[in-house]
C-alpha cells in the first residue's frame, strides 16, 4: 500500500513538472480571420485610430453592446447624441464629436450585409384560413 502511495505521488509530480515545462500551444484565437483581428476583444468595437477616443466617449456610461446592436446614418448618430445630452446628461463632446461621429458613420452605419433578416415579401397573394 505505502509503495502505491508513494508511486501516485512520483507521478502526479512528474506529470506537474511535464505541465510546466511543456511549451505553450497556440492560442485558439491566434488563428482567427483580419476580421476578428480588428475587433478590440473586451469591447467588441472595431478597431481603428480613434478607438479609443469613442471607447472613452461612450463606454464610460453605456455597455459598448448598445453600440453594436445598432446602425445608424452619420445625422441619425448625431441625433442619438444629441438625445443622450438632453435625456441623460451626457456631456458636450467639444471637438471629439466629429471624432466619434466619422468612427460610428464608418464602423456602424445601415449597410444590407449587416442584416440578417431576409428581404421583404413582395407580390403575395394571402388567402384566409378556414376555420
Amino acid at each position: 500500500m505505502k509503495t502505491n502511495i508513494v508511486f501516485f505521488c512520483a507521478a502526479v509530480v512528474a506529470f506537474c513538472f511535464a505541465a510546466i515545462r511543456r511549451e505553450p500551444s497556440a492560442h485558439p484565437s491566434a488563428t482567427l480571420t483580419a476580421v476578428a483581428d480588428s475587433v478590440d476583444k473586451e469591447t467588441g468595437l472595431a478597431l481603428d485610430p480613434n478607438f479609443m477616443i469613442v471607447k472613452a466617449q461612450c463606454t464610460s456610461c453605456h455597455s459598448p453592446k448598445l453600440i453594436l446592436q445598432h446602425r445608424f446614418t452619420r445625422d441619425e448618430w448625431l441625433s442619438k447624441i444629441r438625445w443622450m445630452q438632453r435625456n441623460h446628461k451626457l456631456w458636450d463632446l467639444g471637438e471629439s464629436e466629429k471624432t466619434v461621429l466619422d468612427y460610428l458613420a464608418k464602423h456602424y452605419a445601415p449597410s444590407q450585409s449587416a442584416y440578417s433578416r431576409r428581404e421583404a415579401l413582395r407580390n403575395v397573394k394571402w388567402y384566409k384560413l378556414e376555420n
